[in-house]
């Protein structure tokens, strides 16, 4: 009898610190000083705050990822691992800086600012074979920030496949909005995809579905090409397709403090449900619970929730 896989998810992702200025209004005037009311200098990068939210949740979570040997590396290197991810196949390198996002953080919408520095560097072949064998899953976030791993995602998933792997993904963003050749590819070997509202009907059109503008239209047509797929509607819930059945949730209402990185503890909770092989419905509704619970307090990691604390707030018909 084979071993039993060592981690439940591989994230293969970025690494970079969070330096989050939050205020009611927090839009720089060029020219003029203003007055924020809170910083925070926390754990940052959408596959780093994904991993912590599913730690912990109680999922063994590895990371491969890059940073510099640097103040900020030793801060992200320390903060994942007290959180519980297993850092050891993190790639350090002297020629690089630990990336940083400077965010802009009002109560309902955030802008980011962000020094790309290592978070550029991984490539799929640094992803081992025999990482992938020691692991359930794999998860991709922020693939268009990740330079070097974009032009080979397709067949990091096609290995992992092959090795046993489910696999999923968060594009996040494309900040030179192309929605390129490489993404549309990597979709065809995704299990599981997490886009936002905004992201989605890029998506969809990217793969061909002219014309897509909503997040309902976009769901539809994303699922001719991965077999699950949940959209993030934000304050909104989030909607979710499989089999050719939608299913839909609210979001929890909570007094919101920090948006910084809610999608990344939703796709977290999604992942969860999915890994244990839970119904649609309720991985949704978890999904939104860890979302929604990350927003009490300032950064992405500082207010997650565990398991037992999320399944309080889950609905009883899930």
């Amino acid at each position: 009898m084979a071993d039993a896989p060592a981690y439940d998810i591989l994230v293969a992702g970025e690494i970079n610190v969070d330096l989050i200025l939050t205020g009611k209004t927090v839009r720089p005037s060029f020219g003029h000083e203003r007055l924020v009311d809170d910083c925070t200098l926390t754990l940052g990068s959408s596959s780093v705050i994904f991993a912590c939210q599913a730690a912990k949740l109680g999922l063994k979570v590895a990371f491969v990822g890059k940073v510099g040997e640097d103040t900020f590396g030793d801060f992200m290197l320390r903060g994942m691992a007290a959180a519980g991810v297993d850092v050891r196949n993190v790639i350090r390198s002297s020629a690089l800086k630990t990336g940083i996002t400077v965010s802009l953080s009002e109560p309902h919408d955030r802008a980011m600012l962000t020094y790309l520095g290592a978070i550029a560097e991984l490539t799929a072949a640094e992803v081992s074979d025999d990482l992938l064998r020691r692991c359930r899953h794999l998860h991709v976030s922020s693939a268009f920030l990740q330079a070097k791993l974009l032009p080979d995602l397709a067949d990091l998933f096609r290995r992992a496949r092959a090795l046993g792997c489910t696999t999923s993904l968060d594009t996040g963003w494309d900040p030179l909005e192309r929605w390129g050749h490489e993404v549309v590819a990597a979709l065809h070997q995704v299990h599981v995809l997490l886009p936002n509202e905004e992201e989605a009907p890029c998506l969809a059109r990217a793969l061909g579905a002219a014309g897509v503008q909503s997040a309902e239209e976009a769901l539809v047509a994303l699922t001719g090409a991965v077999p699950l797929v949940a959209v993030k509607l934000g304050a909104k819930g989030a909607i979710a397709m499989a089999g050719g059945e939608r299913y839909a949730c609210p979001a929890p209402r909570l007094e919101v403090v920090d948006t910084t990185g809610a999608g990344d503890s939703f796709d977290a909770g999604f992942i969860y449900g999915f890994l244990k092989g839970w119904p649609v419905p309720r991985s949704l509704a978890l999904a939104c619970t860890t979302g929604a619970l990350s927003t009490r307090a300032a950064g992405g990691t500082t207010a997650q929730a565990t398991l037992a604390e999320a399944m309080q707030h889950l609905p009883l018909e899930v």
